[in-house]
């Protein structure tokens, strides 16, 4: 559901100096998949293999269900995080916090 909550307020998180990316563990199949037929129109990037990789370099890769917790960066165009918020796998983020982040950027 937060996905297509972003979809359809997309024009809220993408601009000229913003791009908006999801990253799942999923595999890139699986992503594709999932993106058409929910009609996302932002990347989605799979951290498939090696799995979990950036996640891990994220530090939001759960060991012991093998997967991602529900972690959102903005980082800036050079390349510093600038705003996290990690939240555990059953809890939705806020999307005005988002909203609210980016625009004290």
């Amino acid at each position: 559901g937060e996905l297509c909550a972003l979809r359809d307020e997309l024009p809220s998180f993408v601009n000229e100096d913003t791009q908006l990316l999801a990253v799942s563990n999923d595999s890139i199949h699986t992503l594709r998949v999932f993106g058409e037929q929910e009609g996302l129109e932002y990347p989605l990037l799979s951290d498939f293999w090696p799995h979990g990789a950036v996640s891990r370099a994220y530090g939001v890769f759960d060991e012991e269900k093998g997967c991602a917790v529900r972690g959102t960066f903005i980082i800036d165009k050079d390349g510093v995080v600038r705003w996290t918020v990690v939240n555990g796998l059953p809890d939705a983020r806020d999307l005005d916090e988002y909203v609210k982040a980016l625009a004290a950027l």
